[in-house]
This record gives structure tokens, sequence and C-alpha cells, in this order.
């Protein structure tokens, strides 16, 4: 009965790298959009010179909202496979390894992800108001309305996060206090 328990386990163990496939799409998502961002790019640049200043705002922000997606993408990416597949591995200089990789749990993850949604919320929400005489005022309303949910889901996010710590010794955050008079 242990070997039987100790195959099962072993085997569902081992499924985590059913994930790794997912990973590995969004490595080809992130490769189209990027090719997606020089298209806008590409359009957006070749009608800089008769662009009025809101149109140039709204191009910079299209391609702002794009590179959030792909800084999106690169998170889920990371944290996804070092949270539940493997670590990584891999020889590069140690000022080259971005620091949030090896410091983001699942609950950063989550964070992580709610920020960039309502950074790209945000964008959106700022082409409509730059754009208004354009917009319907419904959508406009749809658009703040779904932000404001956005960002209520970030505090819950959080919030559950903060509960959910344990509750740390003084001494334990004396520790983590700068000393006065330190740099």
């Amino acid at each position: 009965m242990v070997k039987l328990e100790h195959a099962i386990e072993r085997f569902l163990f081992n499924s985590r790298w059913l994930l790794a496939p997912f990973y590995i799409g969004l490595v080809f998502a992130l490769v189209l959009l990027l090719f997606h961002f020089f298209v806008e790019f590409i359009h957006f640049a070749s009608g800089i010179r008769n662009a009025g200043e809101r149109e140039v705002i709204l191009g910079i922000l299209g391609l702002i909202d794009l590179s959030f997606t792909g800084n999106l993408i690169l998170i889920v990416i990371f944290s996804g496979y070092e949270n539940f597949v493997s670590k990584i591995n891999i020889d590069v200089d140690e000022h080259d390894r971005p620091d949030w990789m090896t410091k983001v749990d699942f609950g950063g993850l989550k964070q992580k992800l709610m920020t960039s949604i309502v950074a790209i919320s945000a964008v959106e929400l700022l082409k409509g108001f730059m754009n208004i005489e354009k917009f319907d005022p419904t959508r406009l309303g749809w658009l703040a309305g779904i932000h404001v949910v956005f960002l209520l889901s970030l505090l819950a996010v959080v919030l559950s996060d903060r509960l959910s710590e344990p509750m740390k010794h003084p001494s334990e955050l004396a520790k983590k206090r700068p000393k006065s008079g330190s740099k």
C-alpha cells in the first residue's frame, strides 16, 4: 500500500510539468505582442508629422498599454514557472537576474497581476477621457466602473494577503527597520 501511495504522489508531483507548455505558449504570445507593438509603433510614427498633441498622447498611451501587457505576460511566465513547475537555474550574472524573480510568491504574483491589470485599465480609461468627444458616455461609464472594480479587487487581494500573513514578533520587525543614522 505504501508503494501505491508513493507512486500516486510521484505521479501528482510530476504532473506540474503539464504547466510548462502553457508558459512556452505565453512566450509565443509575447512574440506576437512584440510584433503588434512594432506594427502600432510604425503606424504611430508614420503619422506623427500631421498628428496633434492629443493624437501623440493617445498613440504613446497605446504603446504603454502594450508594454504593460508584455510586462504582465513576463511576470506570469517567470513567476508561474518558478512557483508551480521548477526553479529557473541558468548561468547568468546575478546583476542580470531581476530581483523580483526569486522573491515573488503566489501572493506577490496575484498582487503584481492585479497591479498590471489596474495599470492597463487606467491607461484605457485615460485614453477614453483624452478622446472624450468621440466616446460614447455609456462606454466611458463602463470603463470607469470596470476600473473601480479592478481597484477594489486589488485592494481585496492586498488586504487578504496582509491578513493571512502570520503575525511577526516585534523583535523581527525591528530587524527589518534601518538603523537611525545609517544610509
